[in-house]
């Protein structure tokens, strides 16, 4: 696809009240659904969701977003009706997400339940913990966590549907993983990485998987 640039064709949003305008009036029930405390159904939601998405940005507004899973049931630990803890397991020890946080609190977390259209939104203020008594009760396959995200909640709210609905995400027919190159062959042409690309496809082969909650 050519770049572009012509830049006399875009029509810039500048301000609030623009936006408002182009996109309309919120819906009472859109406008009102934030709740500051978990509901039972957000209890629910978070013990049957395996895998989130983790929203920080440091002083300067620089921002990252972090996958994080776990088998459902063991992601998201909730503290009490305003606070829940993520575990930090095994990674690639960049930690973008949390340098973020010992800078600046502010995180959003969105909650996704394999089939389901819906999401759900967690916004507050993040600390990072390096041990606590509940760490127990994090363990996965024998192995404690590194680290735990601890948000006290400010908001949580459910998301709508459209989203998932039109990208057909959750649809098998849609899918098609081949359409690009293996892991380790974009690995190998997007870094100047020593390995091979044999050695590459070894090392995303079978035993990352067996590797996940081992440092």
């Amino acid at each position: 696809m050519a770049e572009q640039t012509d830049t006399a064709a875009r029509v810039e949003l500048t301000s609030p009240d623009e936006l408002r305008e182009l996109l309309g009036e919120v819906k009472p029930r859109a406008r009102d659904k934030e709740r500051p405390r978990l509901h039972p159904h957000d209890r629910a939601w978070l013990a049957a969701s395996p895998f989130c998405l983790i929203a920080t940005s440091d002083a300067e507004g620089n921002c990252d977003v972090s996958p994080k899973g776990d088998p459902a049931g063991q992601l998201a630990h909730v503290l009490d009706d305003t606070t829940i803890a993520i575990a930090e397991r095994p990674g690639n020890r960049r930690a973008d997400g949390y340098f973020n946080v010992l800078s600046n609190p502010h995180a959003g977390l969105l909650f996704l339940i394999p089939g389901r259209n819906e999401t759900l939104r967690i916004n507050g203020r993040a600390r990072l913990l390096r041990d606590a008594p509940y760490f127990d009760d994090l363990v996965v396959k024998g192995h404690r966590p590194i680290l735990v995200l601890e948000l006290a909640i400010e908001t949580i709210f459910f998301h709508c549907a459209k989203a998932f609905l039109r990208s057909e995400l959750w649809t098998p027919g849609t899918w098609n993983p081949g359409v690009l190159p293996s892991h380790a062959r974009i690995t190998k042409d997007v870094m100047a990485t020593p390995e091979s690309v044999e050695e590459l496809e070894a090392y995303y082969g079978a035993s990352y998987a067996e590797q996940l909650y081992k440092c």
